[in-house]
């Protein structure tokens, strides 16, 4: 099996790194990017096989992976296609706004091809990935993608037209929960704690709470209720979160990422 890295950036290397650790020989593994400057701390770090341009990377290639920018894929594309039309992998794209149709449209709608959106959280292996795929990809090649992505976290399955709803819920919501602990943190520094302590106590705490929903199966109200006890204070912080506009803020931001991806 020849996986086949187009691009370098950090979340090809999350992807490689979570690969080899997961037992993939590094010598199945390769990546081409212009520039050195990702590809051979890779090389060094992983001892994978770093190309020398695109076309003995795709050259028998199994899996490819287009981790590159969106504006970058839309610059090559064409004559990707080009060097694609003895080899037919299995396409992943990792390029946000460009759909399954645009990848068909340029690659060829008889080919596999599928679009993955792992986050940020894949560097601690722990990322929440979306796939979508077309017609074309058969069952063993599903397997294969989560496979892949299952190194660096869950992989949840999803019609395209819920693309945009995934990336702003587990694309964008690592920033929202960064933001959410780091002002919980500040909170706790202005009451008395030293910062790098609150900080520690929030993280924890966020991360318990998150664990618990997954695990426990309860509704987040139900939780709720669970830590609020009539008259007590933690129902005093919740009533002041809800009349700051805590949750209209939170589907605002969501709204806000799904109206820029519809402009992309």
């Amino acid at each position: 099996m020849k996986y086949a890295f187009l691009g370098a950036g950090n979340m090809a290397g999350a992807i490689l790194q979570g690969l080899v650790k997961n037992g993939v020989a590094p010598d199945c593994l390769y990546a081409y990017a212009p520039s050195t400057t990702h590809t051979e701390p890779l090389r060094q770090q992983l001892g994978i096989t770093i190309c020398s341009d695109r076309q003995s990377l795709v050259a028998d290639a199994d899996i490819l992976v287009l981790a590159v920018k969106p504006h970058i894929l839309a610059e090559l594309i064409d004559s990707l296609a080009a060097e694609l039309e003895t080899q037919y992998p299995l396409i992943i794209s990792l390029a946000a706004g460009k759909d399954l149709a645009y990848l068909e449209e340029h690659l060829g709608k008889g080919r596999s091809i599928a679009r993955v959106m792992p986050n940020i959280n894949a560097k601690i292996g722990c990322s929440t990935t979306g796939c979508s795929v077309n017609a074309a990809v058969s069952a063993e090649e599903k397997t294969q993608i989560e496979q892949l992505f299952s190194c660096i976290g869950t992989v949840d399955f999803l019609p395209e037209s819920q693309f945009g709803i995934f990336m702003a819920l587990a694309g964008s919501a690592p920033a929202f929960a960064y933001l959410y602990i780091d002002a919980l943190a500040r909170a706790g520094q202005r009451a008395g704690m030293p910062n790098a302590q609150a900080l520690a106590i929030a993280a924890s705490a966020v991360r318990g709470s998150a664990e618990m929903i997954l695990q426990s199966g309860e509704h987040p109200w139900a939780l709720i209720d669970q830590v609020c006890s009539p008259g007590g204070t933690t129902i005093e912080g919740v009533a002041a979160l809800e009349d700051a506009g805590f949750p209209s803020a939170l589907r605002k931001a969501v709204d806000a990422v799904l109206e820029k991806d519809r402009r992309m």
